[in-house]
């Protein structure tokens, strides 16, 4: 019983053409806000696609922006470690070279102390 009433309800929203017959409504009236609500549709579909791709857009250019940030900061730390590399080697041949001083020194003490022996 529910069933015939919503077919009921749809025939009688307006005539429905035999299954052999092919007709042009050519009631502007009519066929406007049909046209309209197809055009607005198709626009509402493609809209949300375009706001889609601004998002991603904007996704992408944010991970960019901080790729390139973090790539900036790992540079400053590649070049302060070199830095610090440099003063490590400089520090570690005034090391060998005031260890050879004093050992040169010492052998010369003990030179010094055969020699008088």
């Amino acid at each position: 019983d529910h069933i015939k009433n919503v077919t009921d309800s749809f025939v009688s929203l307006g005539h429905w053409p035999s299954a052999g017959s092919f007709g042009v409504n050519t009631d502007i009236l009519a066929t406007n806000p049909m046209n309209l609500s197809v055009v607005l549709g198709v626009l509402i579909f493609f809209g949300k696609g375009v706001d889609l791709l601004d998002n991603r857009k904007e996704r992408i250019l944010n991970t960019i922006q901080n790729s390139e940030e973090l790539h900036e900061g790992a540079i400053e730390w590649l070049e302060n470690a070199q830095v610090g590399l440099r003063k490590i080697e400089r520090e570690k041949l005034n090391l060998i070279n005031s260890t050879y001083k004093i050992l040169e020194q010492l052998e010369n003490y003990k030179n010094e102390t055969i020699y008088f022996d």
